[in-house]
């Protein structure tokens, strides 16, 4: 039987996450998060308006991270910048593996969403920077495989420990990438 208490902001997040972990982010309804966590709909609806508001929240640490990633990359040109890019998205995804792990192959269809249209716009200055020639398809295509390789690594190597998951990233960015003249 559901529990008439409306639960914890805090509860609801973590019944999300595995919910969003399990079944995906598409495949969770708000229903499945308040069975999930023991309450009803309307409890869930209490905390948060709708479900893009908790992934919004569930998301918002990596998004403030990689804004700030965003504003480095920014300072710089050439081989900084893509020296910048590539440190920093690895860092980003080792931090927040688990997050990312959550909306692996969901990432498309998510970005046409109203909350989080925003990071369309710096994934593709990420990708500028990390080809180093954007007008090179060559360099693109590189810097494409690259974050989304490090994206679905850090998602399926979870139990790898951090400094040894990052220095592998790095490895592979500075063999991937086309050196910026």
């Amino acid at each position: 039987m559901a529990r008439m208490v409306p639960e914890t902001h805090d509860e609801i997040l973590v019944a999300a996450a595995r919910r969003f972990a399990t079944t995906g982010y598409r495949g969770t309804s708000l229903q499945d998060i308040a069975r999930e966590v023991g309450c009803s709909k309307a409890a869930v609806l209490y905390h948060f308006a709708n479900k893009e508001a908790i992934l919004t929240e569930l998301m918002a640490p990596a998004i403030g991270v990689l804004q700030a990633l965003d504003e480095r990359i920014r300072a710089h040109r050439g081989a900084a910048a893509q020296r910048v890019a590539a440190e920093g998205f690895v860092d980003l995804a080792v931090r927040f593996r688990r997050e990312i792990a959550l909306l692996r192959g969901e990432f498309p269809e998510l970005l046409q969403q109203p909350a989080f249209a925003h990071i369309q716009r710096i994934s593709e200055r990420l990708v500028d920077a990390l080809a180093g020639h954007p007008q090179r398809p060559s360099a693109r295509i590189a810097a494409l495989v690259l974050l989304a390789g490090i994206s679905e690594s850090c998602g399926e190597f979870a139990d790898v420990p951090d400094e040894e998951l990052r220095a592998a990233l790095l490895a592979l960015a500075r063999r991937a990438l086309e050196p910026v003249d």
